[in-house]
């Protein structure tokens, strides 16, 4: 029979080597991820302002090149952090657990421990530059909701003062339709409902940007697409049948069939169909389709079209956009700046405002993330829009985004994006078929009510426009003030729970 007095010093023993262990890996983590993030902010700044912001997006990034699993167990039984809650505060939460490490030990801390405010600084960066760029919050809720117009809103100014009085905070404005006298009267509808509720409404116009798009099509009539059919994209001129391709279409930017090759992918119309590139030739290109939702799919003009292995080289500004500006300039309060990938096209865009009178007020900008590239490129897109010190937000444009990565990843890529945006303090806009039955037919299904409600982690929900688009933005209000009581970002808020 053993000793309790040997038993209880050995668990004491081995609870004393078991923090010292712990303790040094989380110094040494820190450390490495101190060194780590000094370089890489080094490599991104080039004259960076909001410093702090950057610096710890550069630690997250590398805090997130190890995979700390193991550690992260090992805290949570001694009742310290997992650090799976510190996008917003890197190093604060890692001196945070080395000085609660310490204490345990009797030992000095070998870092101060951060106060409230330097702990929450991210916290507070992100709220005050979601401010600049969406306008103020709600009372009773955190996140922003916005609301695509349609044209019709121009002329209906009682359209717009109902979903202001509902709740929307940002009217967008889609350049891709109508015209400029058609959006600023749109604004101009929005200033007004903003002045009879009493509060700002912040308008967003998104430019559009090289849309790649079917135009003229011929099918057979009623025809549909179905897995294993062909269709024939065309550069010029008008589409043409022959015995074995029914199926035909023209493209809004030609030189796409010159560049796409056998073997890449093609999606359209939002992934409603998904085929591959057979052969190319002539100006055309034949492409086989593999997979097609139940029933199959109309070959339809006007429809988007996505080539994620093609190397399009095309340039996000296009000569429409260019002469767009000015009514953007002139309207808006942010900027939507599509098929943005690289660093150089935030300094495109910039180049093009800079040729028109400056404004009072900066305009704001918000990156549409739609592709692998801009992934990928993601940090490097954030540094460069500190630099340029505009109100900066990304919107995480799902339906592009998806068919472009594939849908099987959209659903991580989201969440990382998330993560990413909360560690530099830049607000993020969750997009593309947020409550789409009950913005279109007036009864939400029950999986787009849990995707409404995990939007809530971002800092605006977008809607699109549809008949009942003013019975989404009552829902929403309701649902983002009630999620606000029970997480915010990752960190759920434990209100007291009334089922029970």
């Amino acid at each position: 029979m053993h000793d309790k007095n040997s038993v209880a010093i050995a668990d004491v023993d081995d609870r004393a080597a078991d923090l010292a262990a712990i303790f040094a890996e989380v110094r040494a983590l820190r450390d490495r991820v101190a060194k780590e993030g000094r370089s890489l902010f080094e490599s991104l700044a080039g004259g960076a302002v909001e410093a702090d912001r950057l610096e710890n997006l550069c630690h997250y990034l590398c805090l997130r090149r190890h995979d700390i699993r193991p550690l992260q167990r090992r805290l949570m039984r001694h009742g310290l952090s997992s650090l799976g809650r510190l996008e917003s505060r890197v190093l604060p939460t890692l001196d945070a657990v080395l000085s609660a490490l310490s204490a345990m030990q009797a030992m000095a801390p070998p870092y101060t421990l951060p106060s409230e405010t330097q702990f929450f600084a991210g916290e507070a960066g992100l709220a005050e530059m979601t401010e600049r760029l969406l306008g103020s919050a709600r009372t009773h809720r955190r996140g922003r909701i916005m609301v695509t117009l349609p044209g019709e809103a121009a002329t209906d100014p009682d359209f717009i003062l109902d979903l202001a009085r509902r709740g929307m905070d940002v009217a967008r404005i889609n350049c891709a339709h109508d015209d400029h006298q058609t959006w600023e009267a749109m604004a101009r509808q929005v200033r007004s409902a903003g002045e009879m509720v009493g509060r700002r409404i912040t308008v967003l116009m998104d430019i559009a940007g090289p849309k790649i798009r079917t135009e003229a099509v011929m099918a057979d009539k009623g025809a549909k697409l179905t897995a294993g059919d062909l269709f024939r994209l065309v550069a010029a001129g008008d589409p043409y049948q022959t015995e074995d391709v029914r199926f035909c279409a023209a493209v809004s930017l030609p030189e796409i069939v010159e560049r796409v090759e056998p073997g890449h992918k093609l999606r359209y119309n939002d992934g409603k169909l998904e085929a591959v590139v057979e052969s190319v030739s002539d100006g055309e290109a034949l492409v086989r389709v593999t997979h097609v939702k139940a029933g199959g799919v109309k070959l339809k003009p006007e429809k988007g079209l996505n080539l994620p292995d093609t190397a399009l080289g095309l340039s996000p500004l296009t000569a429409k956009d260019e002469g767009d500006l000015a009514a953007v300039i002139g309207n808006a309060d942010m900027l939507g700046y599509s098929f943005v990938s690289r660093p150089e096209d935030l300094d495109l865009l910039e180049a093009a405002l800079s040729a028109h009178p400056a404004r009072a007020e900066a305009l704001g900008l918000v990156a549409k993330i739609e592709q692998p590239e801009a992934v990928r490129n993601l940090p490097a897109l954030i540094a460069r829009a500190h630099a340029l010190g505009r109100p900066f937000g990304v919107m995480i444009a799902r339906g592009d985004l998806a068919a472009e990565i594939g849908f099987e990843r959209v659903a991580e890529m989201q969440e990382e994006i998330l993560w990413l945006c909360e560690a530099a303090s830049v607000p993020t806009v969750w997009a593309t078929q947020v409550l789409e039955d009950l913005v279109k037919d007036g009864l939400p299904s029950r999986g787009e009510m849990t995707d409404a409600a995990m939007a809530a982690r971002a800092e605006c929900v977008m809607l699109n426009k549809g008949p009942a688009v003013a019975e989404a933005v009552t829902l929403l209000d309701t649902l983002l003030a009630r999620m606000d009581e029970h997480i915010f970002k990752k960190t759920p808020t434990l209100r007291a729970l009334k089922s029970w």
